[in-house]
């Protein structure tokens, strides 16, 4: 790992350490001023986290450990097109709403996206969502995303980044290859257009009564996670064959 890569790693537990221990006393300011709910306040703030370690984490695999330009580089999350398939068409019962949708099949689609778009010379490449955890029922909805813009994207490289891991079996192990979940696997079974590439970021699994943003439930986030999770894009961006 290079150098200029593990300063600007530093520089991200930095941001996430300041803001995690920040998390409890701006979300009670939150409350008190604007009657927000506090659930809501956390959870919309972890996410924020997530999303900008994330983001963070794709530029430095791409720029600095890669030393590719940054010119070639878009990360966005404006929706994707996917159309309506015409077998399903042909197979609606009412002929009369069958004939309708036939005679307006382009105003039919749905706008999907995932938290994080990645195009390299305006190419879409890897698709990242970013949870703050996941478990396996919001896994069955990231595998339908993915799956979904894969029709698309045949070649796309798809990313889970989790903060903790409600999976089950290792997946709450900051390790290189982790052997995963029987639930899990199971559920990826049924999407095998899915080669789902799954990064957590911190040890232990999740537990709802020890939320991190809670200062002796905190969860450090290591070098060695940010360095797994960079070897894991720098994987990704050489299997999609942008180099």
């Amino acid at each position: 790992m290079k150098l200029e890569t593990k300063k600007q790693l530093k520089g991200i537990i930095n941001t996430y350490n300041r803001v995690m221990k920040g998390m409890e006393h701006n979300a009670a300011k939150s409350v008190r001023d604007n009657a927000r709910a506090y659930g809501g306040i956390i959870r919309a703030e972890k996410g924020k986290i997530q999303e900008y370690i994330s983001e963070a984490l794709i530029h430095i695999a791409w720029v600095t450990e890669l030393s590719k330009s940054e010119d070639r580089i878009e990360i966005n999350s404006k929706k994707i097109r996917i159309p309506l398939k015409l077998e399903y068409v042909k197979g609606i019962h009412d002929n009369n709403v069958r004939k309708y949708v036939l005679s307006n099949m382009g105003i039919y689609y749905y706008g999907l996206s995932v938290d994080k778009h990645v195009f390299i010379d305006k190419n879409f490449v890897m698709g990242v969502e970013c949870k703050a955890y996941a478990e396996n029922a919001m896994l069955k909805k990231i595998l339908t995303d993915f799956s979904l813009l894969k029709t698309k994207f045949p070649d796309l490289t798809c990313f889970l980044f989790q903060l903790e891991s409600m999976l089950g079996g290792d997946y709450k192990d900051v390790r290189r290859s982790p052997m995963g979940s029987k639930p899990t696997h199971a559920i990826m079974s049924y999407f095998c257009n899915v080669d789902l590439r799954i990064v957590t970021l911190l040890q232990g699994e999740r537990h709802p009564l020890r939320p991190i943003n809670k200062a002796k439930f905190f969860k450090p986030i290591t070098m060695e996670s940010l360095e797994l999770a960079i070897e894991a894009l720098v994987d990704g961006f050489r299997a999609s064959n942008t180099l």
